[in-house]
């Protein structure tokens, strides 16, 4: 049986949490635009370290038949704020400072909070 896009946005937190990022948040937000429907936050505390996590996503978007649509770096050294299109699932890595500053989960207070 496939999984739905909830089951794969929740197993790519739970990959998150044991890549050791920390505060990992899954928000859907499928009523809210058309674009995506959850969102994955996760603080990172290095280039490293969201390196690493970034290709723990990708190695899950190839065994489950997700593309990854475009990486982008929201800061010019593009360590501060990465963002991994998955289509249905957007994961985020963030720094402390940039996830702090950027609140995502208050912009997006209107979704619901899955973890």
């Amino acid at each position: 049986m496939a999984k739905t896009e909830e089951e794969k946005a929740l197993e790519i937190a739970q990959l998150m949490e044991d890549g050791k990022g920390l505060d990992v948040s899954v928000l859907d937000i499928s009523e809210l635009n058309s674009w995506t429907d959850f969102f994955v936050i996760v603080t990172v505390t290095s280039g490293p370290h969201w390196q690493g996590l970034y290709k723990s996503v990708k190695d899950y978007a190839a065994q489950n038949d997700m593309e990854i649509h475009q990486v982008y770096h929201k800061t010019s050294q593009g360590d501060e704020w990465n963002l991994v299109d998955l289509g249905t699932v957007v994961v985020h890595l963030m720094t402390k400072e940039a996830r702090e500053f950027y609140d995502l989960e208050k912009l997006w207070h209107a979704g619901r909070k899955l973890r």
